[in-house]
């Protein structure tokens, strides 16, 4: 167990509070192979604590998105982290069976974390009887967009049934996608086409549950022939309330939310990260119904700057 205090500005005048992290507690999940390892941070003190399942990009693992996890953490949520068969911690090699499947394995991971929230709970010392189940987000980064939408009501081709399901989870009442995948078909680079299968066929139109989409106008991601407007997809093709925020300058990492000094940020920058902590924690407080104050002063700060960082726009 390791304690922490985010260094992070407190945002609309929540002040952060010292943090305690476990990992990993693993949990099994039958036809998986592998134990399920999941990290739990949760703040010291504080009850009737709201929930945050954060899947990660592809190859990461529980380790990462400290500069998220953290903060999110020392602003009064408890954050649960899995490790995915697509990190490279895990080493599936590229001819497992699983392979294929790897998407839909995201999406059980979560499902099982919700299923096992008792054992979690009880995994660190002082958090019992802590936690609002009724009060649960998903958040994902990249290939973790496209799990944390599924849950949300995104629709995926299975690239080897090719049939469709509805894999939506009811106890998620809202979500963050950041620099997710959108529109597939011709949209999608032959490279993304070939190696990434499950992005062929995504359908936004029954993604209901409230969303925040953040992109960065530099994301040039080597998926789509469309640039950085392809990742605003699940904003714009999908109903019901979605907010987007576009980060000026940024790029796939987003400024630096993957981890602290990691190789993988190619567009460093602390002010776009506090911007990133400050949207999603204000974000997902007005969206579970605890409070609209902190997301109407965020919206507010970006429309007043001189210089904003980003733009908000709301659906």
């Amino acid at each position: 167990m390791t304690a922490s205090t985010s260094d992070a500005a407190a945002a609309g005048g929540a002040t952060p509070t010292p943090v305690v992290s476990v990992k990993p507690v693993a949990l099994d999940v039958p036809g998986r192979g592998e134990d399920l390892q999941v990290r739990i941070t949760a703040p010291t003190t504080g009850s009737e604590l709201p929930i945050i399942v954060f899947s990660h990009g592809f190859g990461s693992s529980l380790n990462g998105y400290g500069p998220l996890a953290d903060y999110w953490a020392a602003h009064g949520f408890v954050v649960l982290q899995p490790t995915h068969l697509d990190s490279r911690t895990v080493g599936l090699p590229g001819d497992d069976p699983r392979t294929p499947h790897l998407w839909r394995f995201r999406v059980r991971d979560v499902k099982r974390i919700l299923d096992r929230l008792d054992l979690l709970e009880a995994a660190v010392p002082g958090l019992g009887g802590r936690l609002d189940r009724s009060r649960i987000a998903a958040v994902g980064h990249s290939f973790g967009g496209q799990t944390a939408g599924t849950l949300l009501g995104l629709r995926v081709v299975d690239p080897v049934s090719e049939k469709v399901e509805d894999l939506s989870d009811s106890r998620i009442k809202a979500g963050v996608l950041l620099a997710t995948a959108g529109r597939g078909g011709a949209d999608l680079t032959p490279f993304a086409a070939e190696n990434l299968p499950w992005l062929k066929g995504q359908d936004f139109a029954h993604m209901t549950t409230p969303t925040l989409v953040i992109v960065g106008d530099k994301d040039e991601t080597p998926l789509s022939v469309r640039g950085p407007e392809w990742l605003a997809d699940p904003y714009h093709l999908s109903p019901g309330r979605k907010s987007l925020l576009t980060v000026f300058g940024a790029e796939h990492s987003l400024g630096g939310i993957a981890g602290y000094e990691v190789r993988e940020t190619t567009d460093e920058n602390p002010e776009r990260v506090a911007l990133i902590q400050r949207a999603t924690w204000a974000y997902l407080r007005h969206a579970l119904g605890l409070e609209d104050a902190g997301w109407t002063a965020a919206q507010q700060a970006l429309s007043e700057s001189a210089a904003p960082l980003g733009r908000i726009e709301s659906k």
